[in-house]
């Protein structure tokens, strides 16, 4: 049986804001492990106490980006409150508690199912990093967290369930996705940063145990490339599969410093490797990746047609949609050469194919860059602003893009848009931070 095989997504015009107050409850903590020393709690008479508040305030750019890196011409305080009020009107539309328990869920809508572990992912990641600017945001934090711990994956029950239906059930199999546990082992890194471990739940022990489970579940051991989750064993077709949106190089880095396990830093150079190697055999003029990579441990190549979602798979879709974001996460907050590359390349490349007008940007190309689908998707054109900041000839473009941003609503029928959005204009902000 496959995993989660990713939503298709179709945007409806709807808009919805204001702000979220919520209140919740939270399930029993695991014994708690030592709390990691740049996020010690204060101790009082010998006990153990957790912070106050979060240690990262929201608008602080405490976290210098690289070297030479791009953000759009505005005063940051301009940028912060554009970041603030898209935030607000997020949670509005998708941050949910059903099913009791004091579980918090990100909605999907437009997915397969009404919860699927990428959702939860991003809503723990997004908490984490804006919790300097909301109150209660640790309160959300920990549901997620229990909601996270409930549904467990049939197979490795340190990782999540894919999917789950109206009623919380876990269904489609109840195994893994890979990209959903990455970004819930790196938020439990930023929630041990922000709040310290010593609180309902130990966040750090928790991550690493997920850390953990990631490499043995969903990393090939062979060629160090993720699998597609912890359902995609060596007896299943799909074993030397990878997804090129699963490749998020500064959750390895960030895996490699909290666990001082080198193989993570081999598992970041792997996938380094392979996205240099399919730039430049399959997309040298546009620095496009595919969806799905097969034959990985042969000659990895994009996908021959459908391999998992549809005919598609091997072009730029909605998988690899998410790459400019992903790859230039780890470029700007790390400065890696390699990161910077592959970053500047897809942003040269859209750049001189739209005439520098961000409203020209398809929904998908082949990796030669003919356009796949027409129209105006967040979640094809934000990315791009991340490839941008790493660009040296990007400042009009990336300032284009910011634009487009602010003018696009956030519209609750479309969850993957709206949120792929936010985490870029995070990023894009100057609000991005590593635990």
């Amino acid at each position: 049986m496959l995993g989660f095989t990713g939503p298709r997504r179709q945007v409806r015009a709807a808009l919805l804001a204001a702000v979220l107050a919520a209140v919740a409850g939270c399930a029993q903590a695991p014994a708690r492990a030592t709390p990691s020393p740049d996020a010690a709690p204060s101790r009082q008479g010998g006990a153990v106490t957790p912070r106050p508040g979060p240690a990262v305030p929201f608008g602080g750019h405490r976290f210098p980006y690289a070297a030479g890196t791009l953000t759009p011409s505005a005063p940051r305080e301009t940028l912060d409150r554009a970041v603030l009020a898209s935030y607000t009107r997020w949670k509005k539309a998708f941050l949910k508690r059903n099913c009791g328990h004091g579980w918090y869920q990100v909605i999907s809508p437009d997915a397969d199912h009404p919860y699927v572990a990428e959702a939860q992912g991003y809503g723990m990641v997004i908490l984490a990093t804006m919790a300097g600017a909301d109150p209660e945001a640790r309160t959300a934090f920990d549901g997620m967290v229990a909601y996270m711990l409930a549904h467990p994956s049939v197979n490795d029950h340190d990782l999540l369930a894919a999917e789950q239906d109206s009623r919380c059930r876990s269904v489609n199999g109840s195994d893994s996705a890979t990209d959903g546990d990455l970004d819930v082992a790196y938020a439990l890194l930023l929630a041990d940063r922000q709040w310290g471990s010593a609180g309902v739940h130990d966040y750090r022990s928790l991550a690493i145990r997920h850390i953990d489970a990631i490499k043995a579940s969903e990393i090939n051991p062979r060629t160090r490339l993720t699998r597609l989750g912890d359902w995609s064993t060596p007896e299943d077709p799909t074993y030397y599969v990878t997804r090129s949106s699963d490749w998020l190089l500064d959750r390895f880095r960030a895996f490699a410093k909290a666990t001082g396990d080198p193989d993570w830093e081999e598992i970041r150079a792997a996938h380094q490797r392979l996205i240099a190697a399919q730039q430049s055999r399959y997309a040298p003029e546009t620095g496009l990746l595919a969806d799905f990579v097969v034959a990985t441990d042969t000659a990895p190549r994009p996908a021959p047609g459908e391999v998992l979602e549809d005919a598609h798979d091997g072009a730029y879709y909605w998988n690899a949609c998410r790459d400019p974001w992903r790859i230039g996460a780890d470029a700007v907050t790390a400065g890696d050469p390699a990161s910077r590359a592959a970053a500047r390349t897809m942003s040269a490349w859209i750049r001189r194919a739209t005439g520098g007008d961000p409203d020209r940007i398809a929904a998908g190309y082949t990796l030669k860059g003919a356009p796949i689908d027409e129209g105006q998707e967040p979640a094809f054109f934000a990315p791009f602003a991340v490839a941008a900041m790493s660009d040296p000839g990007a400042q009009a473009w990336l300032d284009a893009l910011w634009a487009k941003m602010i003018r696009t609503p956030v519209v609750p029928s479309d969850y993957y848009a709206a949120t792929v959005q936010l985490q870029v204009m995070i990023v894009v902000s100057g609000n991005s931070w590593t635990p």
